[in-house]
């Protein structure tokens, strides 16, 4: 068992409002974060893209590097440098060769190695931190700080550049922080100081220790940066037997301050007991009515709506010197009663025909039982649109697309949804959305384009081999990786164009990458580099 985007604003107002809290340090054409910011929309506005590239030969491959044997994370490209979530199954490291995750850093031109940081598995419970799986999670990044959670499910801020220009504070134990958790592990002058090839952590919050959740089979979490904030699911889930929830209280949905790492928000919608399988979904933001809206999938089946921290400017007020970016973060933990409630405006029950009490004895039941999701909500012209259904290893054969009223409020079940499409058994990709046209995958290993206003297909393709990566548009062209080791590519229109497919040489879980005019496709191996030659 293993786990494997906002509109145009109306006005020079809100496009000034915007600009004010969304990330702005990284180059236009760098690609900072999974999907599109805020929306998420798996969309690239990269130009100049090959539509076939050959491994074998070395045709369009400007670089290619070794990682390690399971590679479940998307490839991040920002200020010159590509980050990647990969085993330690190939250690870089003679000190350390355990069985870790492992976040490698490369240089954008060449694919010269110029960091990594390695991460111990959880050795207390396999469920908690699955073997060899290595570190899935990809990064954000703003500016010299990297945000990510690792495989431990420890949110981490980090220095961009590693160790090179020394280590930074507040953090101080990355030595330790490095080795096996075993009580047989190296201490004192024995432990091995690191190198400027390691990482740098700045700081770390630990979501299990400090906001209580349970992990499951392993960490997986794309960061949102807004304003002073960061938005994360919490990766909270069942335990080794997948029929019981041992933290009820649990958050799903948690917001830290990103100079301390401190926890200022959670969801407040007792979200965990119902929690079929694990909080996999990234949260998704956009502006609806002018105000600023998170978006979330939870492990219950429930999509929400909530307010962020400044989506009513009234609230700018509660924190008003964690806002002030000249004025210094606070030193100090918040106590339970401190932490802020985020304020709910609508929510949309996914699958509401489905099973709602007792919903683990559905276990391994293919024909019934609840719905869960992967990939993330994207918001697309007032819309939400959200790919979900039965649990890939342990639900039912059934999922679908849903494209969701996103100006509603209130419990908008019956009146937020605008169409629902079927897709086959399972689904894990997000949507990519473009000029008016979805393209989602999913596990049936059927690729299908529909078109976003009415929810009707123009067409589907059938796919060798399960699909687990989202869907890339860009440059008019449509890549797909896939867990037979092939990338496919389509031409991004009504009319079904296969373009090429390519024999990667080991399977596919991530998304590729388009920045600064070369694609990023990571298989479980292999990074590769990919431009016109």
């Amino acid at each position: 068992m293993k786990k494997g985007i906002f509109r145009p604003l109306g006005s020079i107002l809100m496009v000034s409002l915007t600009l004010q809290f969304c990330p702005s340090v990284a180059k236009a054409a760098d690609q900072p974060q999974w999907g599109q910011a805020w929306s998420r929309n798996m969309v690239s506005q990269e130009k100049g893209l090959p539509d076939t590239f050959d491994p074998k030969t070395g045709a369009n491959i400007k670089w290619k590097v070794p990682i390690g044997t399971e590679t479940h994370s998307t490839p991040i490209v920002a200020g010159g440098r590509v980050y990647i979530g990969t085993n330690n199954e190939e250690p870089r490291d003679p000190n350390h060769k355990s069985d870790s995750g492992v976040l490698m850093c490369f240089e954008e031109k060449t694919g010269a190695f110029l960091w990594q940081l390695v991460v111990p598995k959880r050795e207390e419970d396999i469920y908690h931190d699955w073997p060899k799986t290595g570190w899935a999670s990809p990064v954000t990044v703003e500016g010299d700080r990297v945000y990510v959670v690792s495989n431990r499910g420890e949110v981490m801020c980090l220095d961009a550049k590693g160790m090179a220009n020394g280590n930074d504070g507040p953090y101080k134990d990355e030595a330790v922080h490095m080795l096996p958790r075993r009580t047989n592990a190296p201490v004192g002058n024995s432990v091995p100081q690191p190198t400027q090839k390691d990482g740098d952590i700045i700081w770390l919050f630990d979501l299990t220790k400090e906001a209580g959740i349970w992990s499951h089979d392993g960490a997986h979490s794309s960061i949102l940066i807004h304003g002073d904030y960061l938005y994360l699911n919490s990766g909270t889930g069942v335990d080794n037997t997948h029929k019981r929830i041992r933290t009820p209280d649990a958050p799903s949905l948690v917001v830290l301050n990103k100079k301390t790492g401190k926890l200022v928000a959670r969801d407040n919608e007792h979200i965990a007991p119902d929690i079929f399988h694990c909080t996999w979904s990234s949260p998704s933001m956009g502006v609806v009515n002018g105000r600023d809206l998170l978006f979330f999938c939870a492990g219950n089946g429930i999509v929400f709506a909530f307010e962020t921290l400044t989506s009513n400017r009234d609230n700018l007020n509660l924190f008003p010197r964690w806002l002030n970016r000249n004025s210094p973060a606070p030193a100090f933990k918040m106590s339970p009663n401190q932490v802020q409630k985020l304020k709910k405006v609508w929510q949309f029950d996914f699958d509401p025909t489905a099973p709602k009490q007792d919903i683990h004895r559905y276990l391994s039941n293919r024909k019934e039982g609840p719905s869960d999701f992967y990939g993330m909500p994207v918001f697309y012209e007032n819309r939400l649109y959200v790919a979900g259904g039965g649990d890939l290893w342990w639900g039912k054969n059934e999922a679908w697309l849903k494209c969701i009223d996103a100006t509603k409020s209130g419990d908008i079940t019956t009146n937020g949804l605008i169409w629902s499409y079927p897709l086959q058994k399972h689904v894990l990709p997000t949507p990519a959305i473009k000029d008016g046209l979805i393209f989602i995958a999913d596990c049936g290993r059927t690729f299908h384009c529909v078109d976003a206003i009415t929810g009707k297909a123009y067409w589907t393709q059938e796919i060798k081999g399960e699909i687990w990566a989202s869907p890339l548009v860009a440059d008019g062209k449509v890549y797909l990786g896939t867990r037979s080791g092939e990338m496919w590519v389509f031409a991004a229109s009504k009319e079904k164009k296969v373009l090429s497919t390519i024999e990667m040489g080991s399977p596919i879980s991530g998304t590729a990458t388009a920045a600064n005019g070369v694609l990023f496709v990571a298989t479980m191996k292999n990074l590769f580099a990919v431009q016109k030659l």
